[in-house]
Parts: C-alpha cells; structure tokens; sequence
C-alpha cells in the first residue's frame, strides 16, 4: 500500500501542557541543525544518499494537519517544534526531545514553530527490525524493569550520546566514500543509544519474538497487506497466534485502537491518496479500499477528514 503525507482541514484538538525539559548541548543540536539544512534543499521529507535517512524541513508552522501512516523510525528536531496526534493523544516535541514510532501508526502530525529564517527542521533515521532485534537480543534483559506500557509511540529526552551519533550520521553524506562503511556502524550506534535511553525499554518489547507487541505487530503487517479485505478478527487473532481477547487487548495498548479502526484508517488513507494522486472517481476509491458502501464510505472519510470526498477532492485539485 503506497502512503504519502496530505494535508486535512480539520481543527487540531486542545493540546495539554507539557513541561519540557533543559535542552541538550547546544552546540551539538546547532551543528546537527546546520548539517539538515544543508541536506534539505527544499521544504518536505528530503531522502538521503544514505538509505533510511531523511533531512526534514519546513519554514513555517503548518497551516493544517497531515495525515499518514508513519514506519517505524526515530525523530530528532534540530530546530523548531512539532505536534503528533495518534487519535486523541497528543505528543509534542522540539529540540529537547526525540520521537520513536516503533511499528507503523496512522498519525496526523503538525509543525507548530517554525519560519523561513529559522525552518523546522528534523533528522530522521527509519529502523530496521532485523537490526532491533539483533541489538535486543545481544543486549540481554533490560537492567530496568518492563516497561508499563505497550504504546508503539513515544517520546524521551535527548542524550548527547544520540546526538552525537546523529550528527556521525549526518556528516558522512558529505564523504560519499565513506558512508557505505560507516553509515550503517553510526546508525547502530543510534538504536544502541535508544535502547538504552529511559524508554528504550518500549521499542526492545517490537523485537521480541515472544512477547506480546511482537505478534501485534504481525497483525499490523497483515493489516497493512489485506486492509481492503473482509476482515475477520478471530482469523487475524489466529494468523497472529493469540486469542480473539488478547488480541483486542493488546492490539489497542500498541496502536491506542482496534483491528477494525486501524484498517478503516488504512482504507480512508489510501483512497485519499487514490482520490488526489491518482485522480479516480469517488466511488470507485471506496470499493477499491473495500467500502461496499458509497454513503458508509463518504460519512467515514468526511469524519476523519473533515468534508465529504468530492468536496475534498474539489478543494484541493487546481
């Protein structure tokens, strides 16, 4: 399923105070701020020579919120701040902070400081699971307890020990020579250092073979492959070898929703993609994504985005 950021008219929800803590080396967070800009010429998710690293940037704070289905991956703003909201969760971050998306998330996101003088600007490293899990497994039992929550978001202070992976990083886009060596030594530096942060102990639980956030995230996997089928929760419980029970159980403290609204998120995402990139016809986009209801379909996509498909689509084509 192809995904993409779009931008929704819908009213951000009331974002609560959150205090936030010192910020780290400033000189470590200017270098690494210097090192995005340079690698994003323009304003967007800039990729990288480097695979799985991406320079972000904005230069003003988002007018709207965006929706997408975010990969696994680790977020360190260098400058500016963000807000993501996974349903009704609000997680709102700046230089002081990182965000870990440790499975796939429907989220809708918004960048709240940022100006052409001073963009928004943000590393991001997508995580390989193969390397967690290696990692989780050569690190042995956590020296702290099991962390008292499954949620497949979350955020933790910046180390200067993350940073200064991030900058190792960074620095060799600049000597093409040399990534293809290092790159892949400083971006398992970084995960070892997410790990061993205060919450690492939330990404270790994906890697696990045995435990719970494991198996949701086979369900997720075959969510993300199936979502335009029929979908039968006590097939997919058994798919993901767990209980009907355990599986809403656990499914809802990874994702912070059920099977079932996780795929009505998927669907109304891709046929949104559909509608605007592609340019197919409403009805069409809903049965595509599995809708066997054009009026269930349209009520469904203007509840999460805010107006009704072809309105949607008419507001935003040029």
């Amino acid at each position: 399923m192809a995904t993409q950021d779009i931008a929704l008219p819908v009213a951000a929800p009331r974002l609560s105070a959150v205090p936030h803590p010192a910020p780290p080396d400033g000189g470590r967070i200017h270098e690494l701020a210097g090192l995005v800009a340079r690698h994003a010429p323009r304003d967007g998710i800039c990729p990288t020579s480097i695979p799985r690293l991406s320079a972000i940037k904005l230069s003003a704070p988002g007018e709207e919120l965006v929706h997408a289905l975010h990969q696994p991956a680790v977020c360190i703003i260098a400058q500016g701040a963000k807000r993501v909201m996974l349903r009704d969760e609000i997680y709102s971050y700046d230089a002081s902070r990182f965000l870990v998306f440790s499975t796939d998330l429907p989220v809708s996101a918004q960048v709240t400081h940022a100006s052409f003088h001073e963009p928004y600007l943000c590393f991001r490293l997508d995580l390989d699971p193969a390397e967690v899990s290696e990692l989780v497994l050569q690190l042995g039992p956590p020296a702290a307890p099991r962390a008292r929550t499954s949620r497949g978001l979350f955020l933790s202070n910046v180390t200067d020990g993350m940073l200064d992976a991030a900058i190792r990083i960074m620095r060799l886009l600049d000597s093409p020579e040399d990534a293809a060596m290092l790159a892949p030594l400083a971006a398992r530096e970084l995960v070892y250092r997410l790990l061993r942060s205060e919450q690492g102990e939330r990404l270790a639980q994906i890697a696990r073979a045995d435990s719970h956030a494991s198996r949701v995230m086979r369900a997720v996997t075959w969510l993300k492959t199936h979502f335009a089928e029929p979908l039968k929760v006590d097939d997919l419980a058994r798919e993901c070898c767990m209980s009907t029970s355990s599986l809403h159980h656990h499914f809802r403290a990874v994702t912070s929703m059920s099977p079932l609204q996780y795929q009505k998120q998927l669907r109304l995402q891709e046929a949104r993609r559909l509608l605007l990139s592609d340019g197919i016809e409403v009805s069409r986009a809903g049965y595509t994504v599995g809708y066997e209801s054009a009026s269930q379909f349209s009520r469904e996509y203007s509840r999460l985005f805010g107006l009704p498909p072809s309105k949607d689509v008419a507001l935003r084509r040029p």
